[in-house]
């Protein structure tokens, strides 16, 4: 394929920086916009445009008379902002939104889940939100040729992003010999994708004609039950025997209202994806970083990190209580 000018919309982020450094390393001219407060370094060549896109003036101007083959937004979570977006960047040949795979039924009615299972999330807004923006981007499409595609992650991850209930306080309480909650009976297998393989498939699907106007989950192959993914973490941690308490998901939710959404649209149900259709596009896409290997990184970019071992002290003591609670109902 030949180099394309390609603009990120974002571009800092887990899975944005990744994709950023794939199609850089794919030989093709890449610019982000974001507001130029990022925690990750972008890739020499990369030319950063700063403003605001929700100010569709300020992305204008930062734009400028630049003209991209594709635009991939990272940075749209409402119809409104996707409206304010197409406004700003002009008409690149290709558009491609980032969805959520967490926008597909829950609980899924069938696994695998395929991109024709239907999108429905009575439990998270968040989900509610990216369908609505889906229903937008193909309203205009089949009404003004809108030449977009869609894309839905799954559950992302880099060694900066701790997949547990309370990330590194999870970690934190496992080194101190204190419990961990996992939620459910932690059996539920749950399709956790690093980053790193997320952008092969990515990078894979800029500018392929075969994308345009169609949606494509971008997950790997994958699926380790939660006690798996918490056992692999205490293991990189050091933590020979780990004791991990399980809470019903409904139950954390009514002690944690803020994990409720995530949890019952989400993290809850067991999630298995097809990958076909877009290795069918994308046959170098495959599942090359398993999660054993993923938390033998993460704990290592923690450990040279002091600054990202935070632990929340409201979180530590929530949880303390909720181990209590469950002790002593004897579950």
């Amino acid at each position: 394929m030949s180099s394309l000018r390609i603009l990120f919309l974002g571009g800092s982020g887990v899975i944005s920086t990744a994709c950023v450094r794939a199609a850089v390393a794919a030989g093709h001219d890449v610019a982000v916009l974001n507001r130029g407060s990022r925690s990750r370094p972008l890739p020499e060549g990369v030319r950063e445009l700063t403003a605001d896109v929700r100010d569709g003036d300020a992305a204008r101007g930062a734009i400028g008379g630049d003209r991209f083959d594709v635009v991939a937004d990272f940075l749209s979570f409402i119809p409104d902002h996707v409206e304010t977006t197409l406004s700003a960047v002009g008409s690149p040949a290709q558009y491609i939104f980032i969805s959520s795979a967490s926008a597909y039924q829950k609980p899924p009615r069938r696994l695998p889940v395929t991109e024709s299972t239907p999108l429905h999330n009575p439990y998270w807004q968040y989900s509610r939100d990216k369908i609505a923006c889906e229903d937008l981007l193909v309203q205009r499409s089949r009404r003004d040729g809108l030449p977009m595609t869609i894309v839905r992650p799954s559950h992302t991850y880099d060694d900066t992003l701790l997949p547990t209930l309370a990330g590194w306080t999870d970690i934190a309480r496992m080194r101190a010999g204190k419990p961990v909650v996992i939620h459910g009976d932690g059996t539920t297998p749950w399709t956790i994708t690093h980053a790193e393989d997320f952008a092969v498939a990515f990078t894979g699907l800029l500018g392929h004609p075969a994308a345009i106007g169609d949606s494509f989950t971008i997950t790997g192959t994958h699926a380790p039950t939660w006690n798996d993914i918490y056992g692999w973490l205490a293991e990189a941690a050091g933590v020979a025997d780990p004791r991990f308490v399980h809470v019903a998901s409904e139950t954390i939710a009514r002690w944690s209202p803020d994990h409720g959404p995530p949890l019952l649209g989400d993290k809850a149900h067991a999630m298995v994806f097809d990958s076909a259709k877009v290795t069918a596009l994308v046959p170098e896409f495959r599942t090359r970083v398993t999660f054993d290997e993923g938390a033998r990184r993460m704990i290592a970019f923690h450990d040279a990190h002091p600054e990202r071992r935070r632990v929340d002290a409201d979180l530590d003591a929530l949880f303390d209580r909720m181990i209590a609670h469950a002790d002593a109902a004897g579950v």
